[in-house]
């Protein structure tokens, strides 16, 4: 089963394009030349030197790095670092985690700087038609509205995102290119030695860099939108939205060289270029636009987490489908987080201008992130020849490492920033490794040596029938093997006497949307394995294809299972079906050292604020058994007891 978006290229998919990918990187043009001049005193080498620095960022950046390159990482028509991390892991033997982590963690934190800098630089522009509004009353109320919108999910307005981002992009083309028609030298700026000049011989030039990186902060979440839309779709619509882009960018640089005041103030070059006639329309569209990119952005960030969820990065969360619409998810928890995290930047930078001081930082470590994940796609999977790959790696690492190094300088006025990024690097971390520790107390048994004792239980008529057909969650990865805690469970105490043993097993996959499964019978109708193969995109509803399974199984005649009881009554017409879930807590008996004793600790505090088991998998909770036991790590052998 693949679900994955097909690569078709039609006037709807290039609309839908437009609607979903741009957002972040589209709205850019309000920010970055205000943010590229400041408070400086404007000049031809500052202004076109700017803008030679955003085009060649443009081209290659975006368009070679991300477009031409990046896109081509494709996992089954899905994109995103945990994408190409699926891809690659097994090249990397654990050395990619740590990017992985990396990578993810500034992509979400990059969701609770976007929108508020998004919308408050489009709130902004009524300033100039009534002075001294208060804005940031306005852009909390939008920001709120925004994520109290999900759970409704996008299904009912989405179809306006693609139109909607065909005026915006359309009207930085007529504002940008009315500008060019009066000061058409500015077309000079295209040429790299201006960019040369401004970060060698401009004072404090290669600073700059950190406004520059402005234009291309959507470019990372531009890859992980990529199986919304397909590659072909994205790789048509950027050549219309970079024109877009370019032209706005030259206009309001020609605007800056006619103005006549040699400084900027408190204007901002993308509205100083409307008639003004058109500045309360123009308001309008932006808003829009930053709402749009703003939910592009939501949205891709619960995807990010659910992927997450799937690869063990991130703890089991409730998740919803709010529509019917494919591959839309609703996270509550993520939602809350975001919201909180964007009501309290825009409250502690209170303008757009102090954001853009704190904008950047996290997307440059997203993107030398992927630059290395890319690296070893291109070694291992393309067989691209090394020689070509260490000079890509060079490029873009000279390209990236400028961009953090001036990035860098804004750390101290984004501090409060690190702690959120801090939160979410722990909790990764914290996750995935204490798992890794956790799977080293699992004990194995052949479980083919099991099956006579199980058939002989089974037919014991002196035990009473805990279930007709009992269902065990099992982490053996392979067909005859089981855990040993399960067989104890089974046989210890009181024994579960059952008509059939089942043992599922979900195997997570390295592509998205795989979703098969495969039926080992170890006795005959009476023990049998199952592995659910499914991809890490898709929720493991374990109750629902558990049962659809079975009744394929009955429906083709196969295990004799059509002609057996199911456990159901005249007054019952379900089959009797038990699943049993076992789960360890820490004791207190534990020895570990001081780093694992800490992070096996904070597991299992994560574990309790998190979705119980029978929710995560979908189970129905009065056909579960939840059985718990102790975690005890002792060195025994060497304790010494002297008998008295």
């Amino acid at each position: 089963m693949n679900l994955s978006t097909p690569q078709k290229v039609t006037a709807v998919t290039l609309l839908v394009a437009l609607g979903i990918i741009y957002g972040d990187i589209g709205t850019s043009p309000l920010y970055v030349m205000k943010a590229i001049i400041g408070t400086r005193q404007i000049s031809e080498l500052l202004v076109y030197g700017g803008i030679s620095c955003v085009f060649w960022t443009l081209t290659f950046q975006t368009t070679f790095k991300y477009i031409f390159l990046t896109l081509s990482a494709d996992n089954h028509g899905e994109g995103g670092v945990f994408s190409l991390y699926a891809l690659v892991k097994r090249f990397g033997k654990g050395k990619l985690v740590i990017p992985t982590i990396l990578g993810a963690t500034t992509l979400l934190a990059d969701g609770i700087i976007t929108p508020p800098i998004s919308v408050a630089s489009a709130v902004e522009g009524l300033e100039v038609i009534i002075p001294n509004i208060p804005t940031i009353p306005i852009v909390i109320a939008i920001l709120s509205g925004l994520f109290i919108f999900q759970r409704f999910g996008t299904q009912k307005v989405g179809f306006i995102f693609g139109p909607a981002m065909v005026i915006w992009f359309t009207m930085l083309f007529v504002l940008g290119f009315a500008q060019i028609l009066h000061h058409p030298n500015i077309l000079k700026a295209l040429n790299p030695v201006y960019a040369y000049e401004l970060l060698v011989t401009y004072p404090k030039g290669f600073w700059l860099l950190g406004a520059v990186f402005l234009c291309t902060t959507g470019a990372e979440a531009l890859y992980s939108d990529l199986g919304h839309c397909g590659k072909k779709n994205i790789r048509i619509t950027w050549v219309f939205v970079k024109i877009c882009l370019i032209v706005n960018y030259l206009g309001q640089a020609a605007w800056l060289m006619n103005q006549g005041n040699p400084l900027l103030g408190d204007r901002n070059p993308f509205y100083s270029i409307m008639p003004h006639w058109f500045l309360l329309i123009g308001i309008v569209i932006a808003t829009l636009a930053t709402i749009i990119a703003s939910q592009a952005l939501i949205s891709g960030s619960f995807t990010l987490i659910n992927e997450a969820i799937s690869l063990n990065f991130w703890p089991r969360v409730t998740l919803k489908n709010p529509t019917n619409l494919k591959g839309q998810i609703y996270i509550p928890s993520v939602n809350t987080i975001l919201w909180i995290g964007c009501i309290m930047m825009i409250l502690y930078f209170k303008t757009s201008t102090h954001m853009e001081a704190a904008y950047g930082f996290s997307i440059t470590i997203a993107m030398m992130m992927t630059t290395l994940l890319l690296m070893y796609y291109l070694v291992f999977i393309k067989k691209i020849n090394k020689g070509w790959v260490t000079i890509i790696l060079i490029v873009f690492s000279i390209i990236e490492v400028s961009f953090f190094i001036a990035n860098v300088s804004k750390i101290k006025e984004r501090w409060m920033f690190l702690f959120f990024e801090l939160f979410i690097f722990m909790v990764m971390y914290v996750w995935y490794y204490s798992r890794k520790i956790n799977n080293r107390f699992l004990r194995f048994t052949n479980l083919m040596e099991q099956t006579q004792s199980l058939a002989t239980l089974s037919e014991d008529d002196a035990i009473p029938k805990y279930a007709t057909h009992l269902i065990y969650l099992s982490k053996a990865d392979k067909t005859y093997e089981i855990e040993e805690k399960i067989i104890k469970s089974i046989f210890a105490k009181q024994p579960k006497r059952a008509d059939v043993y089942w043992f599922f097993h979900i195997n997570r996959t390295n592509e998205p949307f795989t979703l098969n499964y495969e039926v080992v019978e170890l006795l005959d109708d009476k023990v049998i394995k199952i592995i659910l193969n499914i991809g890490f995109r898709v929720q493991p509803k374990v109750e629902l294809y558990f049962k659809k399974i079975v009744q394929d199984l009955v429906n083709q005649k196969e295990l004799n299972l059509h002609i057996r009881p199911d456990g159901s009554t005249k007054y019952n017409a379900e089959p009797d079906y038990k699943f049993v879930i076992i789960e360890k807590y820490i004791s207190v008996e534990n020895q570990f050292a001081f780093k694992e004793g800490w992070m096996m600790t904070t597991y299992f505090w994560l574990k309790k604020l998190s979705l119980s088991d029978e929710k995560a998998f979908g189970l129905d909770k009065s056909d579960v058994q939840i059985e718990e036991y102790p975690m005890v790590y002792s060195p025994v052998t060497n304790l010494e007891l002297n008998r008295k």
